[in-house]
């Protein structure tokens, strides 16, 4: 019996299985969103709302956490550096799922998994626009 066995195998050897979530949720912080399946959807929900709690409080073991369980150090810099932020306020509920139609061939069912209320932090205005705009015109001859 599978009692208190919460973990959803997926059909995987446990090492396939993490790296396969772990690719999943590296997807969703470079592309803010992914469509898969609604089992993975489900299993990389968790994973995705634990690394963005690390995130938040920022600390160099958090992000030494974070990379040694995403595998791309590019991911857990947008990770830190974008997404975390934008989620300050938020204590837990990162994510959405959106449940889709079912897929040909096996119907499975399909699922969005995105981030809630995404608004990337906007960038600081550059210098360069302005100068450009107060360069004086020159007289055509």
């Amino acid at each position: 019996m599978r009692h208190l066995k919460r973990t959803a195998k997926l059909g995987r050897t446990s090492e396939h299985r993490n790296a396969m979530l772990a690719n999943l949720v590296c997807s969703l912080i470079k592309h803010k969103r992914v469509t898969t399946t609604l089992a993975k959807a489900k299993a990389a929900r968790s994973v995705a709302e634990k690394l963005v709690t690390l995130g938040k409080s920022g600390t160099i073991h958090d992000r030494r956490l974070a990379v040694a369980r995403l595998h791309q150090e590019d991911a857990a810099k947008t990770l830190f550096k974008e997404i975390a932020p934008a989620f300050k306020e938020r204590n837990g509920g990162y994510t959405r799922i959106i449940r889709m139609n079912q897929r040909n061939g096996d119907a499975a069912q399909r699922a969005i998994l995105e981030w809630v209320d995404f608004t990337p932090a906007a960038p600081a205005p550059t210098e360069a626009a302005p100068a450009a705009e107060a360069k004086p015109e020159e007289k055509k001859s």
